[in-house]
């Protein structure tokens, strides 16, 4: 036995693989259309290389795996695996697609969305490596600009920016909530004004973009956060007022968790989505797929 194992080629590979797969060195023989001599002489030479027995062949008529060939099976799966991702890649470069996107999401966006648009774009482009990321505000449009991101599905933005394409594509309602024991949940006319008596909580973000910027901010005691999951347990833990996407509070509040504020100042608003990218840099055929994804979501054609 050989300390220190050879090298296969990925025609040897190719060939235990074979016999593995049809159970014989003739079966394998006829499908690779070689002589039986020739597919048993590379396994021999495979064997030789590796310094391990990868078939009994003493107990059996049929080739049978031993321990150690049941190792390099998995091995050998793996490697020719990662051969034929490679070619697909390749292919996809040849036609123009893209290696990789990388995209930047608001957090806002709800989670349908997100989901059904990776899903169908795995599906679609098992080749492209999607690199995702979730931002909050104006950091959604600094990683696009700073091109660390080929696309993003970006929220509001009150000034506009040089150099970014923007296609709406849709919105999401902001309802203000805060738990049952919170006073501005309790019944009965608010004067407006109330919510300013008590600390609201801002999603917030570290983005030059927005810096000094607010949306839908009454209060004048603020806790600002940059996670819309802290500030979800914050809302139900009775610890202030917010607006939340109806979508991401909508089970808490048919259960009771949370309710619904009735402001007169305040009694929601819609926060619209723009997909953004940068002039200089148009999307290829995979992240025009994922404009066309998100723009289906809304007629219900996706």
């Amino acid at each position: 036995m050989i300390s220190d194992p050879g090298t296969p080629t990925l025609d040897q590979l190719r060939v235990f693989l074979t016999v593995v797969e049809v159970g014989s060195f003739a079966g394998a023989a006829r499908k690779l259309h070689r002589a039986t001599s020739v597919v048993s002489y590379s396994i021999a030479n495979l064997e030789m290389q590796l310094g391990v027995s990868l078939f009994d062949r003493k107990t059996t008529r049929k080739p049978q795996l031993t321990d150690a060939g049941r190792t390099v099976l998995a091995e050998a799966r793996s490697i020719y695996s990662g051969i034929d991702g490679l070619r697909a890649k390749v292919r996809g470069l040849l036609h123009g697609l893209e290696a990789e996107v990388h995209l930047v999401l608001d957090v806002m966006l709800p989670s349908a969305r997100v989901v059904d648009a990776l899903k169908a774009f795995r599906e679609h482009f098992p080749t492209v490596q999607l690199h995702l990321h979730i931002e909050a505000l104006g950091a959604v449009t600094q990683l696009v600009l700073e091109r660390k991101a080929t696309l993003g599905v970006s929220g509001p933005l009150t000034t506009s920016i040089d150099g970014i394409e923007r296609i709406g594509v849709g919105k999401v309602a902001l309802v203000p909530v805060a738990a049952p024991g919170h006073p501005l949940a309790q019944p009965g006319p608010h004067a407006p004004g109330a919510g300013r008596e008590h600390v609201q909580l801002v999603l917030t973000d570290r983005s030059r973009l927005t810096e000094d910027q607010e949306f839908a901010v009454l209060g004048n005691r603020t806790w600002r956060l940059a996670d819309l999951g802290a500030k979800h347990m914050l809302l139900r833990e009775g610890i202030g007022w917010g607006n939340m996407p109806i979508d991401r509070v909508r089970d808490d509040l048919a259960s009771g968790r949370l309710v619904r504020l009735e402001l007169p100042d305040c009694s929601g608003v819609d926060y619209p989505f723009d997909i953004i990218y940068r002039t200089d840099t148009p999307p290829g055929p995979a992240a025009r797929w994922l404009i066309e994804r998100f723009s289906a979501q809304l007629t219900g054609e996706a």
